[in-house]
């Protein structure tokens, strides 16, 4: 039984297609995220192989990507599955999955540090690749390059 099937059974609304390598792609709400991904966990997905996100359009939603991944002993194809959840521009809130797979610490840091999305009871969420006293949301579309950068000693 895919994701997708379970979903409908049990009347979760999402959208599905398939990427170009066949792999299983959902679109889902942000307030059914935790439930899916605990589902997704106690269904085998025991690996989050990568989080990314991205800006979809600007002023318009922002996305955070998890591909999951069913490793078990004995399988040479690995099942896959991507999951896709968008939050609103003005206050982009996703619950965080690191307590489900510990990979996504630093992932959803870089996501949070790219492009603002905030990631609900993640243990450590901070700037993890801009400075601290960054302003704004470097990945977002509608980002304004600042004209002057202020270099700083390395020593």
């Amino acid at each position: 039984m895919e994701v997708s099937d379970w979903l409908v059974k049990h009347e979760l609304i999402h959208s599905l297609g398939f990427d170009c390598r066949g792999i299983e792609t959902l679109q889902i709400k942000t307030e059914d995220w935790d439930s899916i991904a605990v589902i997704s966990y106690v269904y085998g997905y025991n690996y989050l192989r990568s989080q990314c996100a991205y800006d979809v359009a600007p002023g318009g939603f922002l996305a955070s990507v998890y591909h999951l991944t069913k490793i078990r002993y004995g399988i040479d194809k690995p099942e896959e599955v991507c999951i896709k959840v968008f939050a609103q521009r003005s206050n982009p809130r996703i619950p965080s999955v690191f307590w489900i797979w510990r990979s996504a610490d630093f992932q959803e840091r870089e996501s949070y540090d790219m492009l603002g999305i905030s990631y609900d009871n993640h243990p450590r969420l901070k700037r993890i690749l801009m400075p601290e006293s960054w302003i704004g949301w470097p990945l977002r579309k509608d980002y304004i390059t600042p004209n002057f950068y202020e270099i700083q000693d390395a020593h």
